[in-house]
């Protein structure tokens, strides 16, 4: 399901634009992607910012596995918990993030992150620059393909997107 986001700019009134479109993605609006036993929703692609930031929105069924342990060299993102507990693995270390908490990870930080409570969890994620949000399309396409969401076909998408796996902390 796609659906084209709202945009708000100056009335028209006959006056001077007022500045850039505002974009406005309502409840239940938006790219809807499925990754397994996630499903996120896309508020902002990038196209509204410059490619300046994207924010998704995920919903994590309950023991939903994360992405195998990586790091980005080109971007940050940043997870905010909506509701149940995320668990953040970074390195060796894991932290279990409840909702109300939010988690900057700048790059070159080696990260994963999984649902592994028996409640659905909720994120907010940002990305700046935008470009990962292309690679969540991606992944999905993949599945549709029927490569399926295997370990190696997450690495292979990752490596277009300055993205490389955080290999010394392999399981």
């Amino acid at each position: 399901m796609t659906d084209t986001p709202k945009t708000a700019g100056a009335p028209n009134t006959g006056e001077p634009d007022a500045g850039p479109a505002v974009t406005v993605v309502g409840p239940g609006e938006g790219e809807t992607i499925v990754l397994g036993t996630t499903r996120m929703r896309v508020l902002e692609d990038g196209t509204g910012t410059g490619h300046r930031l994207g924010c998704t929105e995920s919903v994590l069924a309950p023991h939903t596995p994360g992405p195998p342990q990586h790091r980005h060299t080109l971007h940050d993102e940043g997870f905010y918990v909506v509701s149940g507990t995320v668990r953040f693995t970074v390195g060796r270390q894991d932290h279990d993030v409840p909702a109300g908490a939010f988690v900057t990870v700048p790059p070159g930080a080696p990260h994963t992150f999984a649902n592994v409570t028996d409640e659905p969890a909720v994120m907010l994620s940002t990305f700046t620059p935008s470009l990962y949000v292309q690679y969540f399309r991606d992944l999905q396409d993949a599945a549709a393909d029927g490569r399926g969401l295997t370990e190696e076909e997450h690495l292979r998408t990752m490596s277009r997107y300055a993205t490389e796996p955080a290999t010394e902390f392999a399981s």
